[in-house]
Formats: structure tokens, sequence, C-alpha cells
């Protein structure tokens, strides 16, 4: 049983793995900042998500995984509260903004 414990663990590890490198490529790829930001908070936050599903599979239900469920909380709540602000900054700041995207008053 603990080697299909392990399988499993180690499946969700992987594809938090996957999910970060996609988040980094993301945030390469794109040259605009509003659309790396978009890259990077959605594929940071499903990441954790997964690697923390993981690290709870392999404690067991614990009181260490009642506080990493709290932690991916806290996250949620604050990635993209985080990249609002940051995004709000970008768009009053920019001054050329227009010209790389579509702006909406």
């Amino acid at each position: 049983m603990e080697i299909v414990r392990f399988a499993v663990v180690a499946l969700f590890l992987v594809a938090s793995l996957c999910m970060a490198v996609i988040s980094v490529a993301g945030v390469f790829k794109f040259r605009f900042i509003l659309n790396r930001m978009h890259a990077a908070a959605i594929c940071d936050s499903f990441a954790l998500f997964i690697a923390m599903i993981g690290i709870a599979i392999a404690y067991g239900f614990t009181f260490a995984t009642v506080k990493v469920l709290l932690i991916v909380l806290m996250v949620w709540v604050a990635s993209p509260v985080s990249s609002h602000l940051i995004a709000r900054l970008e768009v009053t700041t920019d001054k050329h903004l227009s010209e790389e995207c579509e702006v909406r008053d």
C-alpha cells in the first residue's frame, strides 16, 4: 500500500512541477507585463494546490494537513489581490499602454 501512496504523491508532485515550469515558460514567452502576470498567477496557484494535495496524501489527515490547506487558502486569497494591484499600477503608470494592448476606460 505504501508503494501506491508513493506513486500517487509522486504523480501529484510531478504534475505540480510541470505546472510551475509552464508558468515560468509563460512568463518568458509573453512580452507585455499584463500577459506575463496572467500566465504566472493562474499556474502558480494551481501548481501550489496540486503540490499541497500530494503533501496531504503523503502525511495523511493530520494537523499538518490542515496547516497546509490553510497555506493554500491564504495564497488563493493573496495572489489575485496582489496581481490586481500590480496590474492596476501598470495600467495607471504606463503611458504607452494603448499602443501595446486594447485599453478600455
